[in-house]
């Protein structure tokens, strides 16, 4: 096969073009900005379908591994910029690849998906613009590809992990805490983690398959303890990690989205609602098994 991997300069996009090529096929990389190992400059939000053909031509597939920051806050409202941001690019990307005769497709999704379907009472896409946006996504972006160009939607959850410098937008805080004086302290609850490898070669095997359904992935599930607690042992900090109360939680969170509606600010995930995120099992049923022990060392080095 020859894969085009939109993001592939990032942490999971350079492990998906490993795998790729590990498996003797070819991998074409597109990426906003130029690095070793990038083959096309496009900033994706912004193309075209017709230069999105330009780059998709004679390639069997497509790989959709790019992000955006759902908790940073931003002016109100901010449904039309998230919904620019991920879900009108992977319309027009998925247009493109059916009038190239593309046969296979990946886009990097989002585990809420999943709690959406599991758990419909948490009304995640009424609360939460970012779960919306993937939701519409997974389902416009296989309308625009149509029957013939099944689209696998991996359903993510923290992703640990290295591909050279790039690291999981979160590792910088919670390894400058790991490594300080500071108290460690964790909520009840918990959440499915994967390594970027395990990302990568699950979605090789979508590929190779020609799979178009939702893939829940994990390789563990960890409590925020176990999680804290293990970060803090690979940076060489290890101590204990006391319980936080679920009530000074819910008020945290609830303080910081009303000073949000205050400055007429929103993010993705709404802080008014996120400690019933926080504060549950979001656990993937089955994980792969696989220890994450290895990607923890490698977001998280001792020195």
């Amino acid at each position: 096969m020859r894969i085009l991997v939109v993001g592939g300069s990032g942490l999971i996009g350079a492990h998906v073009v490993d795998v790729l090529r590990e498996r003797g096929h070819a991998a074409t990389t597109v990426a906003r900005t130029a690095r070793p190992g990038v083959d096309h400059l496009m900033d994706v939000d912004s193309a075209s379908v017709e230069e999105l053909r330009q780059v998709l031509a004679g390639h069997d597939g497509v790989v959709y591994a790019t992000r955006t920051d759902e908790q940073r806050p931003l002016p109100k409202p901010i449904y039309p910029r998230f919904r620019r941001d991920n879900v009108d690019p992977v319309v027009r990307l998925f247009t493109a690849a059916r009038e190239e005769g593309l046969t296979r497709g990946v886009v990097m999704g989002s585990y809420y998906t999943y709690f959406d379907r599991l758990r419909p009472q948490w009304r995640l896409t009424e609360r939460h613009t970012y779960i919306r946006c993937r939701i519409e996504q997974a389902r416009e972006g296989r309308a625009a590809a149509g029957g013939g160009l099944p689209v696998a939607v991996l359903e993510l959850p923290f992703v640990f992990g290295r591909a050279g410098d790039r690291l999981p937008n979160w590792a910088g805080p919670l390894d400058r805490w790991a490594r300080s004086r500071t108290p460690l302290v964790a909520p009840t609850g918990g959440t499915a983690a994967v390594s970027a490898r395990s990302v990568a070669e699950i979605a090789v095997d979508a590929l190779e398959q020609g799979r178009g359904d939702d893939i829940p992935v994990a390789d563990e599930n960890l409590t925020w303890d176990d999680m804290i607690g293990r970060i803090a042992e690979a940076v060489g900090r290890r101590r204990r990690v006391s319980r936080l109360p679920s009530g000074a939680a819910r008020a945290a969170l609830r303080l910081g989205g009303a000073l949000q509606s205050l400055g007429r600010k929103e993010s993705g995930v709404n802080p008014s609602h996120l400690a019933d995120l926080l504060l549950a099992d979001l656990f993937v049923e089955p994980t792969t098994g696989r220890s994450l022990d290895a990607a923890l060392r490698d977001t998280f080095p001792a020195t």
